[in-house]
This record gives C-alpha cells, sequence and structure tokens, in this order.
C-alpha cells in the first residue's frame, strides 16, 4: 500500500500483478412467456478482467438482478467470445448465452461488448 498526498492509503499492483483490461456491456433479454406476462429485461455492467484463452482472450459476466418490474433474473459465469478486432488495435466481444430461473422461466440474450478503453 502507498500513501497519496493527502495521507490516504491506495492499494498498488504487486510487480507480479497485472492490471487487465475490461468492457462495459449493456443489453436486453429476448421476450420470453406469453400474453400479458411476455416480457424483457435491460442490463447494463462492466465485465471481469481478461482471461487468456489460446491466441485471444475472454472476459466473464457475473451480473445480479437486471431490470424488469416484479422479479429479477442474473447472468451468472457467463463467458464472453473471444476478441473481434474492430481497428486500431480495439475490440469488442460477442456474448451469447441464458439468464437464471425466475419466476418459472429463462430469457436467452445476445449482445456485444463496448470496445476496450475507449479514449485510450
Amino acid at each position: 500500500m502507498q500513501k497519496n498526498k493527502t495521507g490516504v492509503k491506495k492499494k498498488t499492483l504487486s510487480s507480479k500483478q497485472t492490471q487487465r483490461h475490461v468492457h462495459e456491456f449493456e443489453g436486453s433479454t429476448k421476450l420470453a412467456e406469453e400474453g400479458a406476462d411476455r416480457h424483457n429485461h435491460r442490463f447494463a455492467g462492466v465485465t471481469g478482467q481478461a482471461i487468456r484463452v489460446g491466441g485471444s482472450h475472454v472476459h466473464e459476466i457475473d451480473l445480479t438482478k437486471t431490470d424488469f418490474l416484479n422479479h429479477f433474473h442474473n447472468l451468472k459465469k457467463i463467458r464472453t467470445g473471444p476478441a473481434i478486432p474492430v481497428g486500431n488495435g480495439k475490440h469488442v466481444h460477442f456474448v451469447t448465452g441464458q439468464t437464471t430461473l425466475s419466476d418459472g422461466h429463462v430469457h436467452q440474450f445476445n449482445f456485444a461488448t463496448l470496445i476496450q478503453a475507449p479514449l485510450v
């Protein structure tokens, strides 16, 4: 730990640890149920840090409480696909999966993460 100018302790990474990048994401599930109960859920968050897989990497998503009126679903232990280059050394990831079971149903989803470190 190091202290900054205000005397507050700041956590630092050891020489063996490295900060890996993350991605923001947002999306909506596909519709589930029928009739007046037909609905979807919206969600947003930040992935976990990069996990090296072969010549690329993936990220884990562990999100609780998607948005809806009277019940929630989670996106638990979801892994992105590998990096998809989008130019200028940047990339995104495609994500597909299904929510946890709640209120007797699940929702399918697919979305792309946002570009990592868009201002750097």
